[in-house]
């Protein structure tokens, strides 16, 4: 019985990489939903620029919630698909009724780190199991999430 999987990767490594994809699914869902919330309900002087910012960044969202379920299913996994799971899962947690520049700002950064941190940790996981396709997919989000983080700091000085 072979210990790889059809992408030929070793089993229980790729399993342990899936697992950590779906953690950072899970708060990818929650930070979606978030920042859905800001672009709906942001009120203000920075009403126009935050609000197109945050469309922006719940579309970029969307589209990489999607690749992350996809290399679940690639590294055999089950991706998590109930806002329930994503909740207990999620170290970050919903925001509601918030309207303000400042808050809606410190959130997102606050969110974009904790994915950031998140997918560092499966960079590492992927490296460990010779995983190039997690690798080559996380290493781009972490260049962004890099730049989105240091643009919505500059913005909230």
């Amino acid at each position: 019985m072979s210990n790889q999987n059809t992408i030929l990767l070793q089993k229980d490594k790729a399993d342990q990489t899936a697992e950590k994809l779906n953690d950072l699914l899970a708060n990818m869902q929650v930070t979606y939903m978030n920042v859905r919330g800001y672009h709906w309900n942001i009120k203000g002087k920075q009403f126009f620029v935050l609000h197109e910012k945050f469309e922006e960044l719940y579309d970029d969202l969307a589209e990489k919630i999607d690749e992350v379920a996809e290399r679940i299913l690639m590294l055999e996994g089950k991706p998590l698909h109930s806002f329930t799971d994503y909740l207990k899962v999620s170290q970050i947690k919903e925001d509601t009724d918030v309207s303000t520049s400042e808050k809606t700002v410190s959130s997102t950064i606050e969110g974009l780190q904790t994915l950031l941190s998140k997918e560092r940790e499966i960079l590492a996981s992927a490296d460990e199991a010779g995983d190039e396709g997690t690798i080559d997919l996380i290493s781009g989000y972490i260049s962004e999430q890099e730049k989105l983080i240091w643009m919505f700091s500059a913005f909230n000085k």
